[in-house]
């Protein structure tokens, strides 16, 4: 993957961003009687994200504070037991002391009541394709004059989300230079579909992943799978799922010598992120990759990312990067890890 590549895979994932809004005609009330016409954009990780006519940006509300919400706009309404509804939005009169029922209205015959605190994600259904994409874009730079040292970070995350299905992509860039000593890079683009099955909470998901690593000397490492997944935890407040599957692997290293022919291999994939209301972000992925055509062979892949929210829509960023594999070719490093710290910026649904 050169320089090239890793630019135009940085381009298509973040390359997406909302082009028009819509009248901000809907209602918002709040447990304390605060009363706001804005336009409400979607709900994700327990924050309500709207906008307003005389503020610019994006607003963000804590969900749990929230006693009224009504919209003639469509949404894509999914729950903690993984079921999804689709309709606009209107809240039933609860008295007092009592949950908060909001009722998703797709048409006079389908009318579903739902308890407000086990909604968890909000999407318009928008018929613009681009407004259809959330995501975010990262950048670090770090310079040392004493050792002349350059290092930088480079990463964006793009999601798609439908009814039954969501596509997200991954892309992250890293180099490190210093004097008298050849640039390290690495670079890797993931990509991740998933659909949901009937019962709640299960889906089947593909994989690809695309890695590059001089550390390693690692020209090309193209890694495809898929699997059935479930989701262990998915609130508010946490979202976490695993994945069970198969993968097939490709190496091509620097030296022709020690390509590694095709790999089949197990897979086993999990994505954990943890939130607290519009203030910090925990994010953790990792794949474990047991070869099973090369018994005892292993590969493991992780990313996490920590985020802490500065203003608006910027966020400060540390993140941490690995891959480790326990038998490389003779002569080549069977890992790459390092951290990075930088700013965040997101797009879309905030």
């Amino acid at each position: 993957m050169n320089s090239r590549t890793a630019i135009l895979g940085f381009i298509l994932v973040v390359a997406t961003l909302p082009l028009f809004a819509r009248a901000k005609t809907d209602l918002l009330i709040m447990k304390n009687g605060d009363r706001m016409t804005c336009e409400v954009k979607g709900l994700e990780t327990g924050v309500l994200y709207v906008s307003f006519d005389y503020i610019d940006g994006t607003a963000s509300v804590d969900w749990s504070k929230v006693a009224r919400v009504e919209s003639t706009q469509s949404f894509l309404v999914k729950t903690e037991d993984g079921s999804v509804y689709s309709g606009t939005l209107h809240t039933m009169e609860t008295p007092t002391g009592r949950p908060v029922r909001i009722q998703v209205v797709e048409d006079a015959a389908h009318e579903t009541e739902l308890d407000r605190a086990k909604i968890i994600a909000m999407n318009g259904t928008s018929d613009n394709f681009w407004e259809r994409f959330n995501g975010q874009v990262s950048f670090g730079l770090n310079y040392s004059k004493g050792n002349q040292t350059t290092q930088y970070s480079l990463g964006s995350e793009a999601a798609y989300v439908r009814e039954r299905w969501t596509g997200q992509a991954n892309f992250t860039s890293n180099l490190s230079s210093s004097n008298g000593a050849t640039a390290s890079t690495r670079n890797e683009l993931t990509l991740f579909p998933m659909r949901l099955l009937r019962w709640n909470n299960w889906f089947y998901a593909g994989l690809g992943d695309f890695l590059q690593s001089s550390v390693q000397g690692i020209s090309l490492q193209t890694s495809l799978g898929a699997g059935v997944g479930r989701y262990l935890k998915n609130t508010n407040r946490m979202r976490i799922y695993v994945v069970g599957g198969a993968v097939w692997q490709n190496t091509r290293y620097q030296s022709a010598s020690a390509n590694t022919p095709n790999l089949a291999a197990g897979l086993v994939y999990a994505d954990a992120n943890l939130f607290q209301f519009s203030k910090t972000n925990l994010s953790i992925t990792a794949a474990l990759i047991p070869a099973v055509s090369d018994p005892g062979r292993v590969h493991f892949n992780t990313n996490a990312s920590y985020y802490i929210k500065l203003f608006r829509n910027l966020k400060w960023n540390t993140s941490f990067y690995g891959s480790w594999d326990n038998r490389p070719p003779s002569g080549f490093s069977g890992s790459d890890y390092g951290t990075s710290t930088g700013l965040t910026w997101t797009f879309g649904l905030k």
